[in-house]
């Protein structure tokens, strides 16, 4: 009978295996269990203070606080796109006030669940109306990316990005890769502070990209999660956005307020798709809805509520910009302070791409090897692939770093 065959396990689910942590939320459940006093968590993606703790930007506690003490605010559901205001201020954000793709009315955009829920939005928007189901994603790139497009319903192929031996861009393997694509194949590319590596194109190298791009109908899509906290300048930190945009042809842009705003919980982001004219994006538009209506009806109000208040007011934007400047200043300031400590102890090999990576994360060049003896040995905690929160550094923790790096290199 089946309600004994239920009755072995003890459950329906009985053989439901464990899953595997996540590679990257793995590392904070290790640190977390720790008892060293040492202990130095590197592998999360959040800013932190020099004091090691979790800031909440005094511009965002200003607008909670308007929205807090405003009567009229209601809890109602937004519309199955979200805020209106928001939308609009994150399309000007990314894109430029001035851009002609907005004057034009041809950016179709939605406020979707953080940049994760974008990406898996306009993924699977893409796999229902886009004639290729192909999408070229870095080599290395967020460890979420392969999940997020397949379950979307497209297919992952890689393209050449990062180079080991330079530990910088591999232009040739990444122009040679795209262009043994498929026409019409969609690619992914970071739009700043590239995640894992810390390696941006150039602006000439953007260029280089762009031309070979357009030239083969492929269609880019932009993940942006770090507008203006790779460079402290959000308009600096879209260009290679807005070299794409400015030409005429359309792409898609995920946008999260996760890092640049610290809204991390709040799951605030958008998709903006940049369509040929402004009927296509009325359309598109329509089809969006039809994606995000049966995946999670319409999204939350507070967060996106809080980036609108802050876009729309000039002092408060411009407070923002100030306090978003001190974070990406004190992770450039971690990088040089690491930089000088490894060459000061006389760490063996060319340690430059600290210095020359940005964003919030450096790609060390560890083996996996090295990163479980300083695991094990310094109680330092990081991804297996060697990438290390810049942010989660603090001046009196660099030493601590740089001993472990300089022990790692010389033992094994």
């Amino acid at each position: 009978m089946a309600s004994e065959d239920h009755s072995h396990g003890g459950s329906v689910f009985a053989n439901v295996t464990q899953a595997t942590e996540d590679p990257i939320l793995g590392v904070t459940v290790a640190y977390n269990k720790d008892p060293s006093p040492m202990k130095l968590n590197l592998g999360v993606g959040a800013y932190r203070t020099e004091e090691g703790n979790p800031l909440v930007l005094n511009v965002v506690r200003r607008a909670e606080q308007l929205l807090v003490n405003d009567p009229s605010r209601v809890k109602e559901y937004l519309p199955i796109t979200g805020l209106a205001d928001f939308n609009k201020l994150s399309a000007k954000l990314i894109f430029g006030s001035d851009s002609p793709a907005i004057q034009e009315n041809r950016v179709a955009t939605v406020q979707c669940l953080s940049g994760t829920g974008s990406l898996r939005v306009g993924g699977e928007f893409l796999a229902r109306h886009y004639h290729e189901r192909t999408i070229y994603i870095p080599q290395p790139t967020w460890g979420n990316h392969t999940k997020v497009f397949t379950l979307a319903g497209l297919s992952v192929k890689t393209y050449r990005y990062y180079d080991p031996a330079t530990r910088g861009l591999n232009l040739e393997g990444l122009l040679a890769d795209l262009s043994a694509a498929p026409s019409g194949a969609i690619v992914l590319l970071h739009a700043c502070a590239h995640n894992p590596t810390g390696v941006d194109p150039t602006l000439e190298q953007w260029e280089q990209i762009r031309l070979l791009m357009r030239s083969k109908g492929l269609l880019p899509f932009f993940d942006s999660a770090y507008q203006g906290f790779a460079s402290g300048n959000l308009d600096a930190d879209a260009q290679s956005v807005r070299m794409f945009v400015a030409d005429g042809s359309e792409c898609l842009t995920a946008q999260s307020y996760a890092k640049n705003m610290g809204l991390y919980g709040e799951r605030v982001g958008a998709l903006s798709i940049v369509c040929g004219s402004a009927d296509v994006a009325v359309r598109v538009e329509s089809q969006l809805k039809l994606v995000i209506r049966p995946m999670y009806s319409n999204p939350p109000i507070h967060g996106a509520s809080i980036v609108a208040t802050i876009l729309k007011d000039r002092e408060m934007y411009h407070e923002w910009t100030i306090e978003l400047k001190a974070m990406a200043d004190r992770i450039i300031n971690m990088r040089e302070q690491l930089f000088d400590a490894l060459r000061a102890k006389g760490t063996p090999g060319d340690w430059s791409h600290i210095i020359k990576q940005i964003g919030m994360f450096t790609f060390t060049g560890l083996t996996s090897e090295q990163v479980t003896f300083m695991t094990t040995e310094y109680h330092i905690y990081m991804t297996s692939d060697g990438r290390i929160s810049m942010a989660g550094l603090s001046s009196q923790k660099v030493p601590h770093l740089a001993d472990a790096i300089h022990a790692a290199v010389t033992q094994h």
